[in-house]
């Protein structure tokens, strides 16, 4: 299991080098990058596991990834990350970005109440509503997903490299995800607990690891393209393409009932917590204080599963 943690890094790493290298030969705009190449290239190694998850018949392990790391991103990212840095809250995160990430959050939880599966349908309705998101952003250019931190170096790389890459990505994430849903499984059944539990917790911190990693990175370096709304396109993406595609190729059978009562229900905990220090005590800064609630919270979100 934590080989196929290791190579859903090295895997993450070299999709979104090679993504955005390739679209800057493209001549794409930043913007376009930032949101749709780069968005989407962070979340395939929850795309993979998921869907390898699914196809293996794992179904807990394949929505609690991406619940767990929703959960992940806001608690674990964004609390360590703020502890180093402070994190600078945009106009639009209160405008867009919070509301269609909790719209999106609602409808998951809506979907699941109403049958406990996600079938094909569902997923074409949240890939859908993915697509609709992408597009608003695009046309009004309110939000600039990670665009100052895309690294413009990367349109001189030759076609060999860029190629290279693709392949070291497509290995790395097949066989990362492999090893992990079948370590996670076993691992569930060695310690006694459910596979619903692994993933939320364990699962879903490796394939957050990318995000962690260019977070603290860009933090460290006084970057200002990593920013709050950078984590909640990551969610919103992650219910839109990670659950819409697994489910349009293979309907997700929701089995274990503590998703529904427990995760879940802590996925739209953090939703709301994330506005409310956006915006107490002080507004639009969140800082180290409101970085250690977040991590102290993720903590006992982590304990209270494995209880």
């Amino acid at each position: 299991m934590f080989i196929g943690f290791i190579l859903l890094v090295i895997g993450g790493e070299f999709i979104i080098r090679s993504s955005v290298a390739l679209s800057l030969k493209l001549n794409l705009s930043k913007l376009v990058i930032g949101m749709t190449v780069v968005a989407f290239a962070t979340s395939l190694p929850e795309l993979i596991v998921s869907i390898n998850a699914a196809i293996n018949d794992s179904p807990s392990i394949a929505i609690n990834n991406v619940i767990g790391s929703n959960i992940a991103n806001i608690g674990l990212v964004l609390g360590l990350t703020c502890i180093i840095g402070n994190m600078y809250v945009e106009k639009s995160f209160y405008r867009i970005d919070w509301p269609i990430m909790f719209i999106f959050s609602i409808i998951l939880y809506a979907i699941i109440a109403r049958d406990n599966i996600i079938d094909q349908y569902d997923g074409i309705v949240l890939f859908s509503l993915l697509i609709i998101f992408i597009i608003f952003i695009l046309r009004s250019s309110l939000k600039t997903y990670q665009q100052d931190s895309i690294d413009n170096n990367l349109i001189h790389s030759t076609n060999f490299k860029i190629i290279l890459w693709l392949i070291i990505a497509s290995l790395s994430l097949y066989y990362g995800a492999e090893w992990l849903v079948y370590g996670a499984i076993n691992f569930a059944e060695q310690i006694g607990v459910s596979e619903a539990v692994i993933s939320v917790s364990i699962v879903a911190i490796g394939t957050s690891i990318p995000e962690l990693a260019t977070s603290l990175l860009a933090i460290v370096k006084n970057e200002k393209g990593i920013s709050l709304g950078n984590l909640i396109g990551s969610n919103i993406f992650n219910i839109g393409s990670v659950l819409g595609i697994t489910s349009i190729i293979k309907p997700i059978v929701v089995d274990d009932t503590e998703i529904l009562s427990r995760d879940i229900i802590w996925m739209l905990v953090f939703a709301v917590l994330v506005l409310l220090i956006a915006i107490f005590p002080k507004k639009n800064v969140i800082g180290k204080i409101k970085g250690f609630f977040l991590l102290f919270l993720y903590s006992i979100f982590i304990l209270l599963a494995f209880a």
